[in-house]
C-alpha cells in the first residue's frame, strides 16, 4: 500500500508542477445529480480535527480550492454503485442490500487504521490510511465475491479496484495560485502523523460524488466486534 501511495504522489507532483492537473467543474454545480451507494467509515473526531488543521494551512495559501469539512471526511470501504446521474435510491431494494452486507460482514472484526502522510492525484489531495492488518483487504474481497454472484445492481471495481484506505480531503476547483509553495507545503506533510482510530462501525449510505453531508443519507449502520 505504501508503494501505491508513493507512486501516486510522485506522479501527481510531476503533473501539478507541469500544470497538467485537472479542476473539478461540477463541485458548485446545482445541476449535479450524480448519486450512488457506498459502504464507508468515518475517522474519529481527533483524526478529523488534525486533518482540518492541515487543510487550514493550505487554505491560507489558496482559499479557492475545495476543502472537505470534518462532517464529510470518510474512508470508502467499497463503492457499491458509483455515482451517476440516473441513479435513484428508490429504485433499489434497500433491505436486500442490507441483508447481503450483513452476510458479508458477519465474520469481520474491527481493526486499527493509522493515518500517516498524504498522497495526491492530478485532481485531489488525499490522507494516507494504513490498516494494521489484512482485515480490510479480506472484507473487500468478501464483499466483491458476494455482490458479483448476486443479481443486485452494482458497479464494484468498474472504475478501478480500490486497494488503499485513503481519505480525499481537497479537490482542485480552480487553477492553483502558487504551485511551488503549494507543493512545498504538501512535501512538509508527506509523512505527518494525523492519528489512529479503531474501525468498528461502518455506514451504508446513499451519497453524492463528494459525500457532502447535505446529500448523504445513512441507510444502515454496522458494528464490527
Amino acid at each position: 500500500m505504501k508503494t501505491i501511495y508513493d507512486n501516486l504522489y510522485s506522479d501527481s507532483v510531476r503533473a501539478i508542477r507541469s500544470r497538467e492537473y485537472t479542476t473539478d467543474t461540477m463541485i458548485d454545480s446545482p445541476n449535479d445529480t450524480r448519486r450512488g451507494i457506498s459502504l464507508i467509515f468515518r475517522p474519529s473526531s481527533a483524526v478529523r480535527k488534525e486533518i482540518s488543521r492541515f487543510l487550514y494551512t493550505l487554505q491560507q495559501l489558496d482559499p479557492n480550492q475545495y476543502y472537505y469539512p470534518e462532517s464529510d471526511m470518510h474512508v470508502t470501504i467499497l463503492s457499491i454503485v458509483s455515482c451517476y446521474p440516473e441513479f435513484n435510491v428508490a429504485s433499489i431494494d434497500i433491505p436486500v442490500y442490507i441483508n447481503l452486507l450483513q452476510k458479508a460482514l458477519s465474520g469481520a472484526k474491527g481493526f486499527t487504521l493509522h493515518f500517516r502522510g498524504l498522497t495526491a492525484s492530478p485532481s485531489c489531495v488525499m490522507i494516507r490510511g494504513f490498516p494494521e492488518n489484512t482485515i480490510l483487504n479480506d472484507l473487500r474481497n468478501t464483499l466483491r465475491s458476494i455482490f458479483k454472484t448476486s443479481s443486485l445492481e452494482h458497479s464494484i471495481d468498474k472504475r478501478y479496484e480500490l486497494q488503499t484506505a485513503h481519505s480525499t480531503v481537497l479537490r482542485f476547483k480552480e487553477r492553483l495560485f502558487d504551485i511551488p509553495k503549494f507543493l512545498e507545503t504538501l512535501e512538509s506533510y508527506k509523512d505527518f502523523y494525523f492519528g489512529s482510530c479503531t474501525v468498528d462501525s461502518l455506514e451504508f449510505v446513499v451519497n453524492d460524488w463528494y459525500l457532502r453531508e447535505r446529500n448523504t443519507e445513512k441507510l444502515f449502520g454496522f458494528t464490527l466486534p
